[in-house]
C-alpha cells in the first residue's frame, strides 16, 4: 500500500539514484576495460533511448543547449580522430569512446528535460542518493574491514573507485543537493531534516579520503551557492550543524593510528572500525534530531529580517577572518610571512619538491606531486602545440620528458592534459564548450527579466534547484582542473546529468501534465522518425566500437588459455583475432609474439614484434620487447640497434637500461626482462600519484 502511494517523482529519484550508483560501483576508477566498457556502452545506448523518447513527444518547443551539445560532440569526434596522429593510437581510441559516451550522457540529460521537465527535484534527489550510497560504502570499508576490505593497506577511503580523490569528489557533489533539501521552504519538515545527518556523513567521508582537491572545489561551489541563493540562513544552518556533527568524528578518527595510518593489522582496524561505526550512528541521530528541531522552530517562529541580517553579517565577518587568521599564522611561523609564502609556492610548483605524507597532515600541506606531472605535460604541449600527441597518449609521451621512474596514467589536471593530448585545438574546443554551457545555464537560471529592463524575478523553487545543479557542475569543473576525475565515469555522469538538465531546461519550457501517446509524433512527421533512426543507428555503431577493445582483451585471454594447454594453433588464431578486433593496440602483437616463441617459431615471433614497433614507433615498450627478444636469440647487434630508440624514448626505463647492460656484458650474462610477457593487469590509482 505504501509503495503504491509513492509519487512518480519519488520513483524517478530512486531510479536516477540507482543508475548513478550503479555507474559509480560498476565503472570504478575508469582504468579497467572490463568494467569501463559496459558502462560506456550503457551510457551511449541509454542517452540515445532518451533522445528517441523525446523525439516521440508532440512538442515544437525549441531545443535548448544545442550549442553545448554540438561542441561536446565536436570535442568527442576530435578526440577520436586523434588516433590518426597519436603516439598511442589504442589509448586514443579508448578516450574517444569515453568522450562519446559522455556526449550521449549529456544529450540524454537534455532529452530527459523534455520528457519530464517538472521532475527537477528527482534529479537533485537522485544525485544525493548516489553520493550517499558511495559514501556509505566507503565508510563501511572502515567500519567492517574484515568483510569489505581485509587486505586494505591505506587509511584513506578509496572504494568503490579505487581512488581516494574520486571518493572525495563524489561526497562533495552530493553537498549542493543536501543544501537544497535542507533549505527549501516546501516539503515535509522531517524530509528536510534528513539533509543534516546526510551532510554530516558526506563531510566525514570527504575528510577521511584526505582529498584536498575535493575540499577546495566544495569551498568554491559553496561560495557560489551562498552568493546566488537567497536562502542563506537555512543553508548555513545545514552546513554548520552538519559540520559540527562531522568534526568530532573526524577528529577522533584522525587521532587513532588504526584509522589514519597505513599498513595497520586487521585486528586493530576491526576494533576501531566498529567504534567508528557506533560514533557515526550516534552523531547522525543527534544531528538529525537537531536539524528537525531547527526546521520546526523556523516554521513556527520564522527569523525576522533583522535576525537574518545579523546572521549574514556574522557569517561574512567569520569568512573574512579566515584569511586574516591564515596570514597571522604564517607571520608567526619560524619562516615568517614572506618565507612561508615562498616555501608554499615552491612546494606547489617545484617538480622536485618534497610531497606530503599519506596521512591527515596532507590536508594542511601545500605540496603535491602534480607539479611534476603538470611540468611534463606542459613540455609535451610545447613540443606538440597544435593538436597534441593524441588523446590518452600523455603517459607514452611523458617517458621522454620525465626525470623519475613513476608510471603515471594521467596528468592530474584537465587543462594541462588536454594541452598535451589535444593541443590548442582541444583546449579551445573545451573552452568554447564551457562558454556555450555557461550561456545556456544563465538563460535557464537567470534571475532577471531583461525584456522588462532587468527586472528582478523571484527565486522560485525550480530556480533554486537549478542553482544547486550549477553548483555541482562548478564543483566538478574545479576539481577536474586539478585532478583526473574527468576520466572517472561515476563522477562525470553526475556532473553531466546536472549540466545537461540545466542546459536543456531553457527559460520557457512548458511543463506538460497529460501523457502523450507513444510514437505519435514519429508516425506523423517523417523527419522525426528519420532523426530517431539516425540516433539509434549511430548509438549502436558507437557502442560496437566501444566494445572492440574489450573483445580484443577477451580474445587474448582465450589465447593464453589455449597456450596453457599447448594448443598453439588455437592460441595463435585467438591472438590474431584479438589483433583484428583492436588493430590499434600493440598488446595483441606482444601476445602473438609470446605464443610464437612458445611454439618455437622465432621468425614469426619477431615479425609480430616488428609489427608492434611499426604500429607504435613512439612506444618505448615496443622497442624494449623487440630488443629483449633479439638478446635472447643471441643477436647482440640487433638488440643494441633496438635499444637505441627505446632508451631515447624512455631514458629512465629500468627495463631498457637493464637490457642495455645485459647486451654489453655478452653472451654469458644473465638475460634481463623476458622478451614477451602477458599484458599487466590494469592497476588502481597508485598511492604516490595523488
Amino acid at each position: 500500500m505504501v509503495l503504491g502511494r509513492l509519487s512518480g517523482g519519488t520513483w524517478m529519484a530512486a531510479g536516477i539514484g540507482a543508475v548513478l550508483s550503479a555507474i559509480c560501483f560498476a565503472a570504478g576508477g575508469g582504468l579497467a576495460l572490463d568494467t569501463q566498457v559496459p558502462v560506456e556502452m550503457g551510457l551511449t545506448l541509454g542517452g540515445a533511448a532518451l533522445v528517441v523518447g523525446a523525439l516521440a513527444l508532440e512538442t515544437r518547443a525549441p531545443v535548448h543547449g544545442a550549442a553545448a551539445i554540438g561542441l561536446l560532440f565536436a570535442l568527442a569526434i576530435f578526440t577520436g580522430a586523434s588516433v590518426i596522429w597519436s603516439l598511442a593510437p589504442d589509448a586514443s581510441w579508448i578516450e574517444g569512446s569515453r568522450t562519446l559516451a559522455y556526449a550521449f550522457t549529456f544529450l540524454g540529460a537534455v532529452a530527459l528535460v523534455r520528457l519530464a521537465p517538472a521532475r527537477w527535484t528527482s534529479v537533485l534527489a537522485g544525485v544525493m542518493i548516489a553520493g550517499l550510497a558511495v559514501c556509505a560504502y566507503a565508510l563501511a570499508t572502515r567500519v567492517f574491514p574484515g568483510a569489505l576490505s581485509p587486505d586494505e593497506v591505506y587509511a584513506r577511503l578509496r572504494e568503490p573507485f579505487g581512488y581516494w580523490n574520486a571518493v572525495g569528489l563524489t561526497a562533495a557533489l552530493a553537498v549542493p543537493p543536501c543544501l537544497w533539501l535542507g533549505s527549501r521552504r516546501g516539503g515535509h519538515e522531517a524530509v528536510g531534516a534528513l539533509a543534516y545527518p546526510a551532510l554530516m556523513l558526506l563531510l566525514v567521508t570527504l575528510m577521511l579520503a584526505y582529498s584536498r582537491g575535493a575540499l577546495l572545489a566544495l569551498v568554491v561551489a559553496c561560495a557560489f551557492w551562498f552568493a546566488a541563493v537567497p536562502l542563506r540562513l537555512r543553508s548555513l544552518s545545514v552546513l554548520v550543524l552538519g559540520g559540527l556533527g562531522a568534526a568530532p568524528v573526524v577528529a577522533w578518527a584522525f587521532s587513532r593510528p588504526a584509522l589514519s595510518a597505513d599498513h595497520v593489522v586487521l585486528a586493530a582496524r576491526l576494533h576501531y572500525g566498529h567504534l567508528l561505526g557506533l560514533l557515526l550512528v550516534g552523531m547522525a541521530v543527534l544531528v538529525g534530531a537537531a536539524g528537525l528541531a531547527v526546521r520546526f522552530a523556523a516554521t513556527r517562529r520564522p527569523p525576522t529580517g533583522q535576525t537574518r541580517r545579523r546572521v549574514a553579517i556574522a557569517a561574512v565577518i567569520a569568512l573574512a577572518l579566515v584569511p586574516v587568521a591564515l596570514v597571522g599564522s604564517l607571520a608567526a611561523s619560524s619562516r615568517g610571512l614572506g618565507g612561508s609564502i615562498s616555501h608554499a609556492w615552491t612546494s606547489l610548483t617545484d617538480p622536485h619538491a618534497t610531497t606530503p605524507p599519506n596521512d591527515p597532515s596532507r590536508l594542511t600541506a601545500v605540496g603535491s606531486v602534480r607539479a611534476r606531472y603538470w611540468n611534463d605535460a606542459l613540455k609535451i604541449a610545447r613540443d606538440h602545440p597544435l593538436v597534441g600527441v593524441g588523446a590518452g597518449a600523455y603517459p607514452t609521451a611523458r617517458t621522454f620528458y620525465r626525470s623519475d621512474t613513476l608510471e603515471v596514467q594521467h596528468a592530474h589536471g584537465y587543462v594541462v592534459q588536454t594541452l598535451a593530448d589535444l593541443g590548442v585545438v582541444g583546449l579551445v574546443l573545451s573552452l568554447l564548450l564551457g562558454a556555450a554551457w555557461a550561456r545556456a545555464a544563465i538563460r535557464s537560471a537567470n534571475p532577471f527579466d531583461w525584456a522588462a529592463g532587468a527586472r528582478a524575478l523571484p527565486h522560485g523553487p525550480e530556480r533554486i534547484g537549478l542553482l544547486a545543479m550549477i553548483s555541482c557542475v562548478i564543483l566538478f569543473t574545479v576539481h577536474s582542473a586539478i585532478d583526473w576525475t574527468w576520466f572517472v565515469p561515476g563522477d562525470a555522469a553526475i556532473a553531466l546529468l546536472c549540466a545537461g538538465w540545466v542546459a536543456g531546461r531553457g527559460p520557457h519550457l512548458a511543463v506538460p501534465e497529460a501523457a502523450r501517446p507513444a510514437l505519435a509524433a514519429l508516425r506523423g512527421q517523417p523527419r522525426r522518425a528519420a532523426a530517431a533512426l539516425t540516433v539509434i543507428g549511430l548509438a549502436l555503431a558507437i557502442a560496437w566500437s566501444q566494445w572492440q577493445p574489450l573483445r580484443s582483451q577477451q580474445a587474448a585471454a582465450s589465447a593464453f588459455s589455449s597456450l596453457s594447454r599447448h594448443d598453439y594453433p588455437a592460441a595463435r588464431a585467438a591472438a590474431i583475432t584479438a589483433a583484428a578486433r583492436d588493430p590499434l593496440s600493440v598488446e595483441p602483437l606482444f601476445d602473438l609474439a609470446a605464443i610464437e616463441t612458445a611454439a618455437r617459431r622465432p621468425a614469426a615471433a619477431r615479425a609480430a614484434l616488428v609489427a608492434a614497433v611499426g604500429l607504435a614507433p613512439a612506444n618505448a615498450t615496443a622497442w624494449e620487447q623487440l630488443a629483449a627478444f633479439d638478446l635472447q636469440q643471441g643477436d647482440r647487434a640487433r638488440a643494441l640497434r633496438d635499444l637505441g630508440p627505446a632508451l631515447y624514448l624512455d631514458p629512465q626505463s629500468h627495463a631498457g637500461i637493464t637490457q642495455y647492460l645485459d647486451t654489453l656484458r655478452g653472451p654469458g650474462a644473465a638475460p634481463g626482462p623476458a622478451a614477451v610477457t602477458t599484458r599487466p593487469p590494469a592497476a588502481a590509482a597508485p598511492a604516490g600519484t595523488s
